[in-house]
C-alpha cells in the first residue's frame, strides 16, 4: 500500500515550488557549498544528468525528487545568501516570506543600481513571425556590455529580457591626491553605458575565476563514470569499454552543456538550414565537400616498380579533438551573394570554383575530386585556400566565390570542451588507463560524427558544424604534409584525416609520441616499421 503522503508535506512543498529560484541561482548555490552534481542527485534521489537539466533550464523539478531538492536549495540559501550586487543576482529574494523576484529594500550604506539611460529604455528585441528572437552577428549588448548575437530593432546587439544584466557604476572613489587621477564627469558619464573595456566586468571575472575549478570537476565527472564502469563489469575490461562507448554520446552532450554553462553568448542548436545541408535520401550525403584526400604520389609508384623505397606511415593523434579549434557559425545561416559572405568574423559553407593545382609533389588542398567545376565547401577548406593563394605561400590563385551560407562565429565554441576532453585524454596516457582513453576517444569522435543527422544524438542537429570540424581536420593534415616537404621529406601518400606516409627520416621534422602536436608511426608491423613497397596492397 502506497504511503500517504500528509498535507502537511503538500504545504511544505507547495510553499518551496512557489519560491523555486532559477536555474542561475541553483547553479550558484551548489557551487557556493562546494557540491558536485553527483552528490546532490545521490542525496534528493535523482540522476546527475536531472540535476543538469534543473540547473541549465531544461526542465524544472519534479516529484518525486523535487521537495528534497527544494529543502536542499532552502538550506543553502541560508549558508550562502544571494549577492546584493544587482549585476551579479537581480533578484535578491530567495526563500523568504517575499515573492520571488522582490528585492528587498537596500540598506542605506548600498550603492542603488544604475538606472538604464534613456536612450536605450525603448530598445525591443527583434523577433520574427514565431515570436522568437532574431540572431545575427555577435557583438557587446548596448545595455550589459557582454556578447550576444541576438539584435534589437534598430539592428544593433541586444540581449532578450532578463538575460540583459546592465552593469552597475562603480561608487566614486575617494579624492585621489593628484587631481589627474580623478576621472572626467563626461568620461565617467560614458563608463557607465561604454560596452568597452571601461566597464567593470563582474561576471566575466568570475567565469574566469571558476574556469579552473570547473574542468576539475568536471575530470571528476569523467574519472567517475569510468569507475562506474568498471565496477560494474566486475573486472571484465572488454565488458567496461563497450560500455562506456555506449554512454559516450549522452555524456559528452552533458559536458557539452556544461562547458557552455556561463558562457558569453547564446548558440542556436537547431536553425533554419538551407538545403544544401539535408540529405537528400538517407543513403546519399549532402551537398557539402569536405576535402577528403585520397592523395597517392605518381613519382613513388613509378620508383616502387624498380626498387624497395623506404617510407615511414605516419598518424596524426586525435585529429578529429584538435580539428574541434575552428571556425564555427554560431546562429542561423544567412544567404549572401558573390563574395560577401566571406569575413573573418563569419563561417558556414560556400560554393566556390578552385583554381587548379599545379604541385604534383604535394597533396590538392582541396582533396581528389572525380568532377570539376564548382563545389560546396566549407569555411575550413575556403581559409586554407586563401591562405595558399597568399603572399606567404603563393601555390596557386584564390577560388572563385559564388554565394556563401555563413553567421556570425568564433574560432573558440569549442575550446572549453576540447581542453577538457584533451587533459583527460593525457591523464589517461600518463597514468596508462586503457579505459578512460577508449572513453575520452569515444566522445570526441562520436560527438563529431553525431551532431549532424544522427539517431543517436537528439540534442543538437548542426550538420555545418560536423563538415567544418572535419574538413579542418583534413585542413591540419595537409599543414602537416607541407612542414614535411619543406622539411625534405617526400610526400608518398596522404589519406583521410590523419595518415601522412612520408620518406626519409620523420622524426627530424616531427615529434614522435602520443601528445597531441605529436606523430606516431601507424603501423605496428614490419611494412609500417619503415620498409615496405608502395606498390604493394596495404
Amino acid at each position: 500500500m502506497t504511503e500517504r503522503v500528509s498535507v502537511e508535506a503538500l504545504l511544505e512543498e507547495a510553499r518551496l515550488t512557489k519560491a523555486m529560484p532559477p536555474p542561475e541561482e541553483r547553479l550558484r548555490l551548489r557551487e557556493a557549498a562546494g557540491l558536485t552534481r553527483a552528490q546532490v542527485a545521490t542525496a534528493v534521489g535523482v540522476a546527475r544528468g536531472t540535476v543538469l537539466a534543473w540547473e541549465t533550464g531544461k526542465s524544472d523539478p519534479t516529484p518525486p525528487g523535487r521537495l528534497p531538492y527544494l529543502r536542499l536549495l532552502e538550506g543553502l540559501a541560508e549558508l550562502h545568501p544571494a549577492p546584493v550586487d544587482p549585476a551579479d543576482n537581480p533578484v535578491g529574494a530567495l526563500f523568504n516570506d517575499q515573492p520571488y523576484g522582490t528585492a528587498p529594500a537596500p540598506a542605506a550604506a548600498e550603492t542603488p543600481a544604475v538606472a538604464v539611460p534613456a536612450a536605450l529604455t525603448g530598445l525591443e528585441t527583434l523577433r520574427g513571425p514565431d515570436g522568437r528572437a532574431i540572431e545575427g552577428d555577435p557583438g557587446p549588448c548596448v545595455r550589459c556590455g557582454v556578447e550576444t548575437t541576438y539584435q534589437s530593432t534598430d539592428g544593433r546587439p541586444l540581449h532578450s529580457g532578463a538575460m540583459c544584466q546592465p552593469t552597475a557604476q562603480p561608487p566614486a572613489a575617494p579624492a585621489a591626491p593628484v587631481p589627474a587621477a580623478a576621472p572626467a564627469p563626461a568620461a565617467a558619464a560614458a563608463a557607465a553605458v561604454s560596452p568597452g573595456p571601461a566597464r567593470v566586468p563582474t561576471r566575466p571575472q568570475r567565469r574566469t575565476k571558476s574556469a579552473e575549478r570547473a574542468q576539475a570537476d568536471l575530470m571528476e565527472v569523467i574519472r567517475d563514470a569510468v569507475r562506474e564502469e568498471a565496477e560494474r563489469a566486475g573486472g571484465d575490461e572488454e565488458a567496461a569499454a563497450v560500455a562506456l562507448e555506449k554512454r559516450a554520446v549522452p555524456d559528452v552532450m552533458d559536458l557539452f552543456a556544461e562547458t557552455r554553462a556561463g558562457s558569453r553568448y547564446e548558440y542556436t542548436a537547431y536553425p533554419t538550414l538551407p538545403d544544401i545541408l539535408h540529405k537528400p535520401t538517407k543513403k546519399r550525403p549532402d551537398e557539402i565537400w569536405e576535402a577528403r584526400p585520397r592523395f597517392r604520389n605518381p613519382e613513388y609508384s613509378m620508383r616502387a616498380a624498380r626498387a624497395d623505397i623506404k617510407v615511414t606511415a605516419l598518424d596524426t593523434n586525435a585529429a578529429y579533438l584538435s580539428s574541434m579549434k575552428c571556425w564555427l557559425p554560431i546562429g542561423r545561416l544567412e544567404h549572401t551573394p558573390g563574395a560577401d559572405g566571406v569575413n573573418p568574423k563569419r563561417a558556414g559553407v560556400h560554393l566556390i570554383t578552385p583554381a587548379p593545382w599545379t604541385h604534383p609533389d604535394l597533396p590538392d588542398p582541396i582533396g581528389d575530386r572525380d568532377e570539376p567545376g564548382a563545389l560546396w565547401v566549407t569555411d575550413a577548406t575556403l581559409r586554407l585556400l586563401l591562405r595558399l593563394s597568399g603572399p606567404r605561400y603563393d601555390l596557386t590563385r584564390a577560388p572563385e566565390i559564388h554565394e556563401s551560407w555563413t553567421s556570425g562565429a568564433t574560432e573558440n565554441f569549442l575550446d572549453a570542451l576540447r581542453k577538457l576532453l584533451a587533459a583527460a585524454r593525457e591523464e589517461a596516457l600518463t597514468t596508462q588507463d586503457a579505459l578512460l582513453e577508449v572513453y575520452v576517444k569515444s566522445m570526441y569522435s562520436k560527438f563529431v560524427s553525431t551532431m549532424g543527422e544522427s539517431d543517436t544524438n537528439r540534442k543538437i542537429y548542426r550538420p555545418d558544424w560536423m563538415h567544418i570540424v572535419r574538413a579542418q581536420a583534413h585542413a591540419n593534415l595537409w599543414s602537416k604534409a607541407y612542414k614535411a616537404h619543406q622539411g625534405g621529406l617526400g610526400i608518398v601518400a596522404m589519406l583521410g584525416t590523419d595518415e601522412l606516409h612520408v620518406t626519409g627520416d620523420p622524426w627530424t621534422v616531427f615529434t614522435q609520441g602520443r601528445a597531441l602536436s605529436q606523430m606516431k608511426v601507424k603501423y605496428s608491423d614490419a611494412k609500417a616499421s619503415g620498409e615496405y613497397m608502395v606498390g604493394r596492397t596495404n
